[in-house]
């Protein structure tokens, strides 16, 4: 079937955190429409239970490709990855790419076999980080955090709020002193605080899917059709919408038709 050079990419997301798996792909695909829709009426997923994800996200994205027709969906979001990713391809009849953490890229750049896998409280708990852990880091041993916290710090960082460093030290301190020398960034939202994350753990290095997952959805749209010029993408929030500031950072990522429903 021919694909419309106007098919967007649909990026989903429980916030901005899938800004950070957008950014790479427009880096790789600079022409190619978009449409980002934050679910902030349920925000934050990493508190919700498992049963409401999973029957949440399907739907809402089945109601998100009847209205805009997307050539692929992107999960920008482990939590909502984590739990709902079959259902979801179950769901819809397009290609649909997760977020997974990045336990094996880590595991290969560790030295001192310590990793850290630093996510929300529902993505860090699941089935599916033990399958990662035992594939790709049978060696290491991986210490799991889940944090709240860093979610909401980061939302506050793109809407323009002042970050204190206490803040996010105190939020990662059980990561501290154990000999990390690697950190799986295993929520979107959390390169957002790269330079943070980089004070309260100094000497670690940060992994992230969002390059990986920016090829992946190259990958599988080679060949396609495309638009000559980028045009505007669309943000769609599913509750209250930015201040001036997250739009403003909106904007940097080329999101400068903000809608809510």
């Amino acid at each position: 079937m021919a694909v419309d050079p106007a098919a967007p990419f649909l990026f989903f997301d429980s916030g901005v955190g899938g800004l950070s798996v957008l950014g790479p792909t427009r880096a790789l695909l600079p022409t190619a429409p978009i449409v980002y829709v934050a679910d902030s009426a349920a925000f934050p997923y990493g508190t919700r239970s498992e049963a409401e994800i999973a029957a949440r996200v399907p739907a809402l994205l089945g109601r998100l490709t009847e209205r805009f027709r997307p050539r692929l969906a992107v999960i920008a979001c482990n939590t909502a990855s984590t739990i709902a990713l079959p259902y979801v391809r179950a769901a819809l009849d397009i290609p649909v790419v997760g977020t997974v953490p990045a336990i094996k890229p880590a595991a290969e750049l560790s030295r001192t076999r310590v990793i850290g896998v630093l996510g929300t409280e529902a993505t860090v708990r699941q089935p599916y980080v033990d399958d990662l852990a035992a594939a790709h880091a049978a060696d290491c041993t991986v210490l799991r955090h889940g944090s709240a916290g860093l979610v909401a710090l980061a939302e506050a960082k793109l809407a323009g709020e002042p970050i204190d460093p206490a803040a996010v030290a105190a939020a990662v301190a059980p990561l501290t002193g154990q000999k990390m020398d690697v950190v799986v960034l295993a929520c979107t939202h959390f390169p957002l605080l790269a330079e943070e994350l980089a004070l309260a753990l100094p000497g670690v290095a940060q992994v992230d899917g969002g390059s990986g997952i920016a090829r992946r959805i190259a990958h599988l749209t080679a060949g396609q059709p495309w638009p000559v010029q980028p045009s505007p993408g669309i943000a769609l929030f599913t509750g209250g919408g930015p201040n001036a500031p997250l739009a403003e950072a909106l904007a940097r990522y080329n999101l400068r038709d903000v809608r809510h429903v």
